[in-house]
């Protein structure tokens, strides 16, 4: 039943999306791993982890535009579900060095070793099992998202209100992370990650394997996210995006829809942050800082927000821009970063992927007139000989 529900809702365009990440997922590995480095299809192992965290970032930035282009909620918090997601894979990555560590000791990470720390704390129970880890993944973004959901949208607040909202939520995350006494390392935060599934971390097939599960986990999310949103409940959406009071007006319990899908979206922002510690090598609470947020919402714009595909491209594209123009010129990067806002809200409001699709369905009916008129141009003679 569910499998019917998910292919229902694979038009052209997500099937085509869908097909091309599972290619990816086959040939990137594939060409890695049994190619040599002289061989002119090669990908090298980093060339593969950098565009494994390209998306990772595209999750996220599907993630958003699933509450923000379908539902009109302009988060600003979603770093937030993604640092955390981060966080609890790890929390499993730091208890699989066990006494590999700098220090030794075989339950405590080094860095509680380091700060005194005499017993491991309730909290970090658990997270030597990667089932008990990938459920915190999914609990601990989806709790935090339902909960404060449940209080802003029950208050309906809304607009630029939630977006300041979520923003601070964010930036209390990141300054409660800092803290030594969280325990989840400080301003250090976790790193020098051994073993995942007991495979080494660094090795090349792990960091292949790494690759094609973000790339799969990509496409299984843009196929859930389609289903979402072209579905009964999606129409709903759109009419809660679009004149919410109308909708409220129409008996529908209009929070329960905001909360449902944003709930959704932070879990997928979680499987984000998680699918990116291992391939970076590294969590810290910098992770948090609403400027990564911030971020977030302009690839989604660059890329088009509510076509669920341009979020995913925007996050390709700024990313990979980033690395090149940071590498380039690092210091005007931030600059540059601002202007391509400014230039896409002006001159592509709907995105890269929103302004060709609208300009091919304004192509269409003109195309589709024209058929008509050259049927009656060919009808019209025949009337007149036989006339």
């Amino acid at each position: 039943m569910i499998t019917a529900f998910l292919l229902r809702s694979l038009d052209r365009r997500i099937s085509v999306a869908v097909a091309l990440l599972l290619a990816v997922a086959i040939l990137v590995p594939v060409l890695n791993l049994a190619t040599g480095p002289g061989h002119p299809l090669h990908i090298p192992t980093y060339i593969m982890a950098l565009f494994g965290k390209y998306l990772t970032y595209a999750l996220l930035a599907l993630a958003l535009d699933l509450v923000w282009g379908f539902c009109g909620i302009l988060s600003l918090g979603h770093g937030a579900f993604f640092a955390l997601g981060g966080y609890a894979m790890g929390m499993y990555l730091m208890r699989q060095i066990g006494s590999r560590g700098v220090y030794g000791d075989p339950v405590l990470p080094d860095f509680m070793v380091f700060l005194n720390w005499k017993e491991l704390p309730w909290f970090w129970h658990g997270f030597d099992q990667f089932w008990f880890a990938a459920l915190m993944v999914l609990l601990v973004p989806g709790l935090l998202a339902f909960v404060f959901g449940w209080f802003a949208f029950r208050s309906r607040v809304n607009g630029v209100y939630l977006s300041i909202i979520t923003q601070a939520m964010t930036y209390a995350l990141l300054l409660a992370f800092f803290r030594n006494d969280m325990g989840f390392g400080g301003n250090n935060g976790m790193t020098d990650f051994k073993d995942i599934l007991g495979y080494n971390i660094q090795a090349d097939g792990t960091r292949a394997s790494l690759f094609a599960a973000t790339a799969i986990f990509l496409a299984l999310s843009l196929t859930i996210a389609s289903a979402i949103v072209r579905s009964k409940f999606g129409k709903v959406l759109v009419g809660v995006r679009d004149a919410e009071s109308r909708t409220r007006f129409l008996g529908y319990r209009v929070e329960h829809f905001k909360l449902f899908t944003f709930v959704v979206s932070a879990m997928m922002a979680g499987i984000a942050g998680a699918l990116y510690v291992p391939q970076v090598g590294i969590i810290n609470p910098g992770e948090f800082a609403p400027a990564n947020s911030i971020e977030v919402v302009i690839w989604t714009a660059v890329g088009g927000r509510g076509t669920l595909i341009g979020p995913i491209i925007g996050a390709i594209l700024v990313n990979g821009g980033k690395t090149i123009f940071t590498g380039l010129f690092p210091e005007f990067w931030l600059f540059a970063l601002g202007g391509l806002f400014v230039a896409v809200t002006l001159f592509l409001p709907k995105g890269v992927v929103g302004t060709i699709s609208q300009y091919l369905v304004r192509r269409k009916p003109v195309t589709d007139a024209a058929e008509p008129a050259a049927e009656e141009d060919g009808i019209e003679p025949k009337i007149q000989a036989a006339e």
